[in-house]
């Protein structure tokens, strides 16, 4: 147990010769209950955490009869043996030693004997065409020793024929309960499957079906002294802990272990097991096939977790679905179950989240001055502790800047000063404003008929996960917002704010239990990536992504089933007109592109009109963009005017997020709009102009979600949009777009008040008629309807 928890030595590999010297005086019985235990000490203790996979270096694979078997339970699923034997092999070739324990020569061997019946009773029936007794022959009962024996070969041939494509050699090992209960087949056994992986080569383990005898009841499994070989999950248990292996991935039918039978009403996937929590687990009917079953996996598993060696069961059956789950598990994302003898301090994220919502549900039935209490009191909080915040944060900026791993813009986004913490506080206050006429206010009211009236109301949208890079002053202000408008919210934030996400978070729960919500807004300070956040769809209503374009659009490819609101780059334009005030340019370029380069909104792509070239006006753009160090990288159009030009722009559509733009001359303002719809992002782009029938025209066929007259494309905030904060900017179709504050943060529902009406009342045979007349809206009394 000690070797894995120094961290400076390496995970010892003895040979099995080693472990059994000594005992030759001992029974069996003694050298196997001995054995476990002097393995564990040997091999050192298991995975703690999932991210710690990706260090695995010698894996087993144990491929179940429901993962290589056809649906017909005849022959071999083809396209699932592809893929894993594709990831298997590149596994193989990233340098790390690979062995796989199979089943499958019965279901194989199935399909060719049935064939083979089958043509030998056709071929006797045309020899006695006459007698019918021969026409209506069954097929007979095929035994599995003989099925096996006929599908062995055959099996292990296409598994090297697959293997070939990939370049990697295979080898076949058949085992029974004596080659491991047989000290000396035992050590014959570990030399060879050791001498193979030396040499580079994947060794296929199977069960000697054709002569194996039937399982037979024991006592074994229930610790970790001796363990029987009467299936493959067996097999592969004492396998991957007598060949000391870092990892056991066992494939299946079914996503992982859940703590119900799968498919009964709220079962869920049991993300982490660790041992004892057996007892609170109800297990289902076995596969279709094999003679297994989840009670003998988590068996084995904990035998194999106990020996040393870690373990994921997860499905192998949908790999459409569940894509490359081998590759996935060893990159530590979170697939299928993972067993892990270290249980963490705190929560699951599962279970902040399920906290969170439940928290939630009470925030959104709070009066409106209660949240706006909640809200003021977090912004007195910034105010009162602004001292101990910045010293948190200058935690953060030393080992920020001793690491040396953020750039000057990043370093700027983490930096929390009393000014900056003075503007968050206003900030704040300004939303406490607004929520007092948020959740449960009415949008719409309709009488459909007498004593029938119809509501539209503003209601939460849920669960809200907030990813944001470095920058801490994201925390209040979008929590002060989830607050307002009644939704819960899970924070992910980045490594570099954590001192600082901390004591913000600190603050939140301070101020949220003014009210006894303290739970609705939870900060993920554990190792989940964000990618496995991104799965949780089933306790998530909204992702909302604050960081880079980076970060964003890796979160828009990892959501699964959860909407994402925001931008995956903001590639703004400026254009300057041919009739633009030359102060106006200079002010609203430099402002544009120097004030803040690493905003979203500041200006990526300028583009000129023609007439301006050659123009005094030109030359002051240039010689202002030069003074502010901005590196100019010409379009195709503005290059061929220059006969010595700098480096050309890496593409039209670049956002470089520092002092660097695209300049590019058009024709005219149409050529620009057009311009911006092939290149931009639909986030921000400003027009500079005196000709009110030319900036209107701008303003009307661009569909980006802010466009400006102007005014200098960092505008496209929140703050000085007057919401007070924002959650991000969207450049989405729907919903809320631009700079989101409270009202993007709420969705609505209908709300029915009726005196027993009923749909055959409005029939042909029914007495009333749809009236569908519009009531004026009034607001109710502050808390007199409910936000739920």
């Amino acid at each position: 147990m000690l070797l894995r928890r120094l961290s400076l030595c390496p995970r010892m590999r003895l040979g099995f010769g080693a472990l059994t010297r000594g005992h030759q005086g001992c029974s069996r019985e003694e050298v196997s209950c001995g054995r476990a235990g002097l393995l564990r000490a040997v091999h050192g203790s298991s995975f703690a955490h999932r991210g710690e996979l990706r260090q695995a270096k010698r894996i087993l694979v144990k491929l179940g009869s429901a993962v290589v078997t056809r649906g017909d339970e005849c022959g071999l699923a083809l396209g699932r043996l592809a893929s894993i034997v594709e990831q298997v092999a590149m596994l193989q070739n990233q340098g790390r030693e690979m062995m796989i324990v199979t089943s499958g020569a019965v279901a194989f061997g199935k399909q060719r004997l049935r064939h083979e019946i089958l043509l030998s009773q056709s071929v006797r029936q045309a020899l006695h065409s006459g007698q019918n007794q021969l026409k209506d022959m069954s097929m007979p009962l095929l035994e599995a020793r003989a099925c096996a024996a006929a599908g062995q070969s055959g099996l292990m041939a296409l598994y090297e024929a697959m293997f070939t494509q990939y370049s990697t050699c295979t080898a076949q090992i058949l085992v029974t309960n004596l080659d491991f209960h047989d000290d000396q087949k035992r050590r014959n056994l570990n030399s060879t499957l050791q001498e193979l992986l030396r040499m580079n080569i994947v060794p296929i383990i199977n069960t000697n079906d054709a002569v194996m005898p039937p399982p037979e009841p024991n006592s074994d499994l229930q610790g970790v002294n001796v363990i029987s070989i009467k299936d493959n999950d067996s097999l592969a248990a004492r396998l991957a802990v007598e060949m000391r292996a870092d990892l056991l991935i066992a494939l299946s039918d079914v996503e992982g272990l859940y703590d119900s039978p799968p498919g009964t009403d709220d079962a869920k996937l049991i993300d982490i097991f660790y041992p004892g929590d057996q007892q609170s687990i109800t297990y289902g009917t076995k596969s279709r096939v094999g003679i297994g079953g989840m009670e003998a996996k988590v068996k084995a598993a904990l035998w194999a977790l106990q020996g040393g060696t870690s373990v994921v069961i997860a499905n192998g059956t949908l790999p459409k679905v569940t894509g490359h789950v081998i590759t996935d598990i060893v990159e530590g994302k979170k697939v299928g179950t993972f067993f892990s003898e270290v249980k963490p301090a705190g929560p699951t994220v599962e279970e902040q989240t399920q906290r969170a919502r439940n928290a939630g549900r009470t925030l959104a039935s709070l009066q409106p001055h209660q949240r706006t209490e909640i809200i003021c009191k977090l912004a007195d909080l910034l105010i009162e502790r602004k001292e101990e915040i910045v010293a948190a944060n200058k935690t953060d900026m030393d080992l920020a800047v001793s690491i040396g791993q953020l750039s000057p813009a990043m370093l700027k986004r983490l930096t929390l000063s009393p000014a900056k913490l003075g503007s968050l506080a206003i900030g704040l206050r300004q939303i406490a404003v607004a929520a007092r006429d948020s959740v449960g206010r009415v949008l719409r009211r309709t009488r459909l008929a007498p004593g029938l009236e119809l509501e539209q109301v503003s209601v939460p949208i849920g669960v809200l996960l907030v990813i944001f890079e470095a920058r801490p002053d994201c925390l209040p202000q979008v929590s002060a917002l989830a607050v307002a408008s009644g939704n819960a919210l899970l924070l992910k934030g980045g490594k570099e704010a954590a001192h600082t996400n901390h004591l913000l978070h600190q603050l939140s729960q301070e101020a949220l239990a003014l009210h006894g919500v303290s739970e609705a807004v939870q900060l993920v300070s554990t190792r989940e990536e964000v990618e496995d956040l991104c799965r949780l769809d089933r306790m998530i209503d909204l992702i909302i992504p604050r960081g880079s374009s980076q970060l964003v659009r890796e979160i828009q490819r990892a959501a699964r089933g959860i909407p994402v609101l925001g931008h995956s780059e903001g590639v703004c334009h400026v254009y300057v007109d041919a009739e633009a005030s030359p102060e106006k340019v200079l002010k609203i370029v430099r402002d544009s592109k120097c004030d803040y380069p690493a905003a979203c909104n500041a200006m990526e792509t300028l583009l000129i009109h023609r007439d301006i070239l050659r123009t005094p006006l030109f030359d002051q753009i240039v010689d202002m963009l030069r003074t502010e160090r901005v590196k100019i990288h010409p379009g195709p159009s503005f290059a061929s005017y220059l006969t010595f030009s700098p480096s050309d722009a890496p593409s039209l559509r670049s956002e470089f997020g520092a002092l660097e733009c695209s300049l590019e001359v058009v024709d005219s303002m149409q050529e620009a709009v057009q311009h911006i719809q092939k290149y931009g992002s639909s986030h921000t782009d400003a027009i500079v102009t005196e000709n009110e029938e030319t900036a209107e025209k701008f303003l009307q066929q661009l569909d980006s979600a802010c466009v400006f007259w102007n005014a200098s494309t960092r505008f496209a905030d929140g703050y000085r949009f007057g919401l007070g904060a924002e959650v991000g900017i969207s450049t989405a179709r729907i919903h809320a777009r631009g700079p989101v504050g409270l009202e993007g943060l709420l969705t609505t529902k209908w709300v029915l008040r009726g005196e027993g009406h009923t749909a055959a009342d409005f029939s042909e045979s029914g007495s009333l008629t749809y009236l569908h007349q519009t009531l004026p809206v009034t607001p109710p009394p502050a808390g007199q309807r409910d936000a739920n």
